[in-house]
């Protein structure tokens, strides 16, 4: 059986996006949250203890780095 070669196409790089609480919980949303929905809806409570937040305000995006671990991307 033949052996296919490994196509070397640049893979999107591996993101995750966090909502932070001063409780000290952080819980992840999807990239485009914050485009969807009405602006009441967009608000986020947090699992916790039920504070509200905003996603456009505080969302923080981390990448995974190839030496294999996550490191904040931006604030």
């Amino acid at each position: 059986m033949a052996r296919r070669a490994h196509s070397r196409e640049p893979r999107a790089p591996l993101r995750m996006f966090l909502v932070p609480c001063s409780c000290g919980t952080s819980f992840a949303v999807t990239e485009n949250y914050d485009r969807q929905g009405t602006p009441w809806s967009r608000y986020l409570e947090c699992p916790s203890c039920g504070k509200r937040h905003d996603p456009k305000n505080r969302l923080l995006q981390l990448g995974y780095r190839h030496e294999g671990f996550w490191g904040v991307d931006e604030c």
